[in-house]
């Protein structure tokens, strides 16, 4: 390039279109090497956070228990604490206050009460921040019974977890799907027995 921005200033001003010639193509070439650098690095540099996203993972997994066709089984996930879209991978749809208040009209207040008094599930996402599944609310307002769910499985993940899958005490069925067809009673019960073995 230094060759080329040399023999470029010798033509001097007179041949500028000429200089323009001779200064196109090393700048192409620059800017393609530039941009396979770029990506390179961008491609590198996912792969690390990739790499110790695994290794912090693997030092804290989270045990869970769910149902299975034959009783009880252990699932170990991996903590998600930082990473919403992995929130979203097991825990389907979730949003957090600002969504939920433009989209479903509850004021952030009432959201925080709700999470105080264990009315919701709230998914922790970072050191303060969570979401909340969007499957739990019925018409701007969580699905009775969940209170009484959070009190007998206590950890929010496994409870949600518990929620939304299917169910050998509750026939197969989907413990959330009852609690929004107002089938709470059933649900706190299995919740009961689940939460007792």
């Amino acid at each position: 390039m230094n060759e080329r921005s040399s023999i470029a200033s010798r033509i001097g001003m007179g041949n500028i279109a000429a200089a323009d010639l001779l200064s196109a193509p090393p700048q192409q070439t620059i800017h393609h090497d530039l941009t396979a650098l770029a990506s390179e690095f961008v491609r590198r540099l996912a792969a690390e956070a990739v790499r110790r996203s695994n290794e912090s993972d693997e030092a804290a997994p989270l045990t869970v228990r769910i149902e299975g066709a034959r009783g009880c089984t252990v699932l170990k996930a991996r903590d998600q604490q930082g990473d919403s879209l992995r929130i979203e991978d097991w825990a389907g749809a979730v949003a957090g206050p600002t969504y939920l208040e433009a989209h479903f009209g509850i004021p952030r207040s009432t959201l925080h009460w709700w999470q105080r008094h264990n009315d919701v599930v709230a998914l922790r996402k970072g050191a303060r921040k969570h979401v909340f599944p969007l499957a739990q609310f019925i018409d701007g307002r969580p699905a009775p019974g969940i209170r009484q769910v959070l009190s007998l499985i206590v950890n929010p993940r496994p409870a949600w977890l518990w929620l939304i899958s299917p169910s050998p005490r509750l026939d197969g069925r989907i413990p959330i799907e009852m609690l929004r067809q107002d089938l709470a009673a059933e649900v706190i019960w299995a919740a009961r027995d689940f939460s007792a073995t």
